[in-house]
């Protein structure tokens, strides 16, 4: 099978199993203890914490989860290229059950799919089992050892061999050290030419014996005390390694040659990258392997690691880009950064000696694109990104190696030691800006160690002495706006050389000032830009440009890093970003002259945002009509298909000030020029059919918008009403997300798209009719189980009473039953029932007469919180709920005893 299908195959196996598949998530985590996501699980968390319910029916999900380990605990970057299976960027197929089957299911699925559908072979499977060593959580996991057992019994195999214990740390999942957690069971594949290990390898660290799928039984919590106790919900979360797989299933030749070693590399999930990279730098890829981890022997080898590396961190960065996080200064940026470098210190050994990255991006996107789409979306802004980056790497590259390689070669030479200075390797990076990891990366190629402790020493020295020189203390926005004037030419430029006049220290960030910027600075709703600030001693990311007076402040964030005064630098504007940004400005301008065209002529703008992302446009009116939006769009988008050009002219405000052409809504005090946007007419000449007041960027033709949507209109304010929308590629990404729900719907009602409403139509009138049949049959149930608990009343304490567990009903039944009891009995009612797994559901009724000796509602109160949850209500009538069933004959003692007066 090829790549594509292996994963086609997962995802559609377990869609059989009523699995909802859903997309990946970003690369972009949104826990912050994270700096990637690197699990498959990362985006269901939210669920396991009981945090928002389970969006899918029934709660099963399967996907292939795009995830990134490299930096932090997950650190696989040194590794990457040294051999067959270590990446930073790979693919998570998994499957997940939120609180439905469990342990038999897992194991049987897993089972069915690796051996019955992909024909593994049994005898060269092995499953582990957790089995506690002494002070390790929880018991010996035999139910999933007898599940397991039944499976290799079937085939003729030896449970005693084919399952191996695990301890805690191999077969124990943990979220953190509070929290869900529980047993895990992994699949593990014996490699060796014979297969005949028994077991030997597995957990051993040897690549002839590797770990395919793990699956993860979540059923404790646990607790700050160290203690765990059981979860009212279980749930089953696994992750298989999509490369592994693919290497097993092609490097065997589906099973049929196990004489070479398996390589993740050599498959086809590589094999168009390498082709690629053998046609750009005329080498060919051996596939050989160092015997020593870094250091290779060969010139053969040292090109083969040169390309497992490319082809690796090509993924990473490709993909990262793509999901908006790029290389720069800080944290997770800084790694991509750590990472782009490392693959351009290893191109050379190919020969690049040009960036060289950005032109294998259209070979990637070729081959995953279809699969992951934001590749395509994005292939321009990651060429473009890879790009500038290795440009701004090897202006500072070739100098250091060359001081480098006359270091190693008299410290060799020298013969009186093994390890590079940490002097020498801080004067690397000072004078020349080369970062450490690829001054220890060089010397680990030539059999050397660095003194990273005497560079991190002299670099903390150079951190006070810049802190020193500085002199910054921490001030407002407002203060600086009697430094010097920033000439912006970023109408004209996106990159433009600049000298630092000076760092300031803005609360917890650093910020440039400089002497010119093409970034726009913050204003009239528009965000400012980000960017890069080069120079030949290293790179600093931009992170939003802001001003105050005449002042550009380049926010650097967080960081102690910055460029000294009198630094020259280029700055250089995310170009991607920025044109997104003044597509959805341009179009606010065609919006508002399309309010006036079928609206009023007297809606006026009252406020605005522009971003990437979207625009939302504020403006006085009472509510559109549906027409109405549809009409605006409508107009817009015509508009844009004239591709009128649109063009900026600076005028005395003399000249336009009392125009009612030209449209002046930021406020009644303007300087004495004032730049005027038009759209339409001749350039300069204040003739269009839009013109207005503005200093954001724009387009240079109406025509670069591209497509224009409406997502929403509703009210902000009393009379102020808000429209929200995107053009260019985020109306696309719209359409198309639009599109897909549409089809997806389509496949679901087993119609075509178009015969969706008259569908839809039938569906209600059947959903209607159905409702009401199951609401005349929960009644009539209702009354059944009425007439038998009535059937079994009892006197407790002087008192009628029905105390009863409806198991396996729900609250609504519950209430059901308690109305059909209401006017038929005259005492107590308490009744409970298992509302859904690890759900129970109260209600208690009082009669009149019996009020003034007991209330439902102090029942309930009373009595839930046994159940792990809360209630309350009238006297006659209550309701509660909790998560705890297995404590429901405890608490309808409890109700009895109250009654009893004990």
């Amino acid at each position: 099978m090829t790549s594509s299908q292996i994963r086609q195959s997962f995802l559609d196996f377990f869609r059989s199993k009523e699995h909802t598949i859903v997309s990946s998530a970003s690369l972009m985590p949104t826990s912050p203890n994270l700096l990637f996501t690197n699990a498959g699980m990362n985006q269901f968390v939210p669920i396991f914490l009981d945090e928002v319910p389970c969006p899918y029916t029934p709660g099963r999900a399967a996907d292939t989860q795009k995830c990134i380990r490299a930096g932090g605990k997950h650190n696989d970057l040194d590794d990457v290229g040294w051999d067959t299976y270590h990446h930073t960027f790979f693919e998570m197929l998994g499957n997940w059950s939120f609180g439905g089957y469990f342990k038999k299911e897992a194991i049987e699925w897993a089972w069915e799919l690796v051996v019955e559908r992909w024909g593994f072979p049994p005898e060269r499977l092995y499953a582990t089992v957790y089995a506690p060593a002494e002070g390790d959580p929880a018991e010996f996991d035999q139910e999933a050892y007898d599940f397991w057992e039944t499976k290799f019994r079937s085939v003729g195999l030896d449970p005693a061999v084919h399952i191996v214990n695990g301890n805690k740390k191999d077969n124990f999942w943990m979220m953190g050290e509070t929290g869900p957690c529980g047993p895990c069971s992994e699949l593990h594949v014996d490699l060796t030419p014979d297969g005949d290990t028994r077991g030997g390898l597995v957990n051993a660290g040897d690549s002839r014996c590797i770990e395919i799928w793990n699956l993860v039984f979540i059923q404790f919590t646990a607790n700050q005390d160290g203690t765990f106790s059981p979860l009212p919900a279980k749930h089953v979360d696994t992750g298989m390694g999509f490369e592994r797989v693919t290497s097993i299933l092609q490097g065997t030749k589906n099973f049929t040659d196990f004489s070479r070693p398996i390589s993740n590399y050599e498959t086809d999930v590589f094999r168009p990258v390498f082709d690629a990279i053998e046609k750009l730098s005329g080498h060919r890829y051996g596939a050989t392997l160092p015997v020593v981890i870094g250091k290779a022997a060969s010139e053969q080898e040292e090109r083969d690691v040169a390309f497992r590396v490319i082809g690796d961190h090509l993924r990473t960065l490709s993909f990262s880009t793509a999901d908006g996080i790029s290389p720069g200064n800080n944290d997770r940026n800084y790694v991509l950064r750590r990472i782009l470098r490392r693959a351009v210190l290893y191109g050379r050994s190919l020969g690049f000696d040009k960036p060289f990255l950005t032109h294998l991006v259209p070979t990637l996107v070729d081959a995953m694109g279809e699969v992951f789409p934001e590749l395509q979306r994005e292939q321009s802004h990651i060429a473009e990104v890879l790009e500038r980056e290795e440009a701004a790497f090897l202006r500072t590259l070739d100098k250091g190696v060359q001081t480098f390689n006359a270091e190693a070669d008299r410290i060799l030479a020298a013969g009186g030691g093994e390890t590079v200075s940490g002097a020498f390797a801080f004067r690397l990076y000072d004078e020349q800006g080369f970062p450490l990891d690829l001054t220890e990366i060089m010397a680990r190629e030539r059999g050397l160690g660095v003194d990273t402790a005497g560079f991190e020493v002299l670099m903390e020295e150079q951190r006070d002495r810049a802190r020193k020189a500085r002199k910054t203390e921490v001030i407002t926005v407002s203060d600086i706006a009697t430094k010097q004037a920033t000439e912006f030419v970023g109408f004209e430029t996106l990159e433009a050389e600049a000298s630092v006049l000076e760092v300031v220290q803005i609360k917890d960030d650093l910020a440039l000032i400089t002497d010119v910027s093409p970034c726009y600075a913050e204003m009239g709703g528009q965000v400012g830009d980000t960017g890069v600030a080069l120079s030949g001693s290293g790179a600093w990311g931009i992170a939003s440009t802001r001003k105050t007076g005449e002042t550009w402040l380049h926010i650097l964030g967080a960081t102690d890093d910055a460029p000294e005064p009198s630094t020259k630098l280029t700055l250089q504007v995310d170009r991607n970003r920025r044109q997104a940004i003044e597509r959805h400005h341009t179009v606010t301008h065609l919006l508002h002259w399309a309010l006036h065209e079928v609206v009023d002529s007297k809606a006026t703008q009252k406020g605005s945002s522009v971003t990437p992302a979207k625009l939302t446009f504020d403006f006085n009116s009472g509510a559109l009509t549906p027409s109405q939006v549809r009409d605006i769009e409508k107009l817009v988008n015509e508009r844009i298909l004239a591709n009128a050009t649109v063009s900026w002219t600076e005028v005395p405000y003399a000249d336009v000030a009392g125009r009612g052409d030209i449209m002046q809504f930021f406020g009644d005090k303007y300087g004495d020029r004032v730049r005027v946007v038009q759209i339409g007419g001749e350039a300069g000449s204040l003739n269009g059919y839009s013109m207005e007041l503005c200093g954001g960027t724009h387009t240079r033709a109406t025509g670069e918008i591209g497509l224009f949507r409406i997502v929403s209109e509703s009210a902000v304010a009393a009379g102020i009403r808000r429209i929200e929308a995107v053009a260019g590629l985020e109306a696309y990404n719209d359409a198309l997300a639009g599109r897909h729900s549409l089809a997806d719907m389509a496949k679901t009602l087993g119609c075509p798209i178009a015969e969706i409403p008259k569908k839809l139509e039938t569906v209600l009138a059947k959903t209607k009719s159905l409702e009401a049949e199951m609401k005349a049959l929960k009644t009539s149930q209702a009354a059944v189980t009425a007439n038998e608990l009535l059937a079994s009343a009892e006197l407790i304490g002087g008192t009628p009473a029905i105390i009863a567990n409806l198991p396996a009903t729900g609250a609504e039944t519950l209430q059901a039953v308690l109305d059909a009891l209401k006017g038929r009995f005259e005492g107590v009612v308490f009744l409970a029932a298992t509302d859904a797994p690890g759900s129970v559901a109260l209600g208690a009724m009082v009669s009149a007469a019996h009020l003034q000796k007991v209330q439902a509602g102090k029942l309930i109160s009373n009595a839930a919180p046994a159940v792990g949850g809360k209630g309350g209500g009238r006297p006659e009538m209550a309701r509660g709920a909790g998560n705890q069933p297995e404590n429901i004959p405890g608490v309808l003692e409890q109700v009895r005893s109250a009654l009893a007066g004990k």
